[in-house]
């Protein structure tokens, strides 16, 4: 004969492994040290900067508004 296993223990120890698993998984996403964070803020303002230096420049005296629509 089986051995006898209490439901309820066995459902909060279910819950307890889940919850175990969402807690890793959040410490991976938002756990990062502050020079990752530092790197990561280099590296956007590298792309906006590279994005800036590519963007051309409007005619003088014509806004956005005057230009015609395609």
């Amino acid at each position: 004969m089986g051995d006898l296993v209490n439901l309820n223990h066995a459902r909060k120890a279910a819950a307890k492994r889940q919850a175990a698993a969402q807690a890793a998984a959040n410490r991976a996403r938002h756990g990062r040290s502050k020079a990752e964070k530092l790197a990561d803020r280099q590296a956007e303002a590298r792309r906006a900067a590279l994005l800036d230096g590519a963007k051309r420049e409007e005619a003088p005296g014509v806004t956005p508004a005057d230009t015609p629509e395609k």
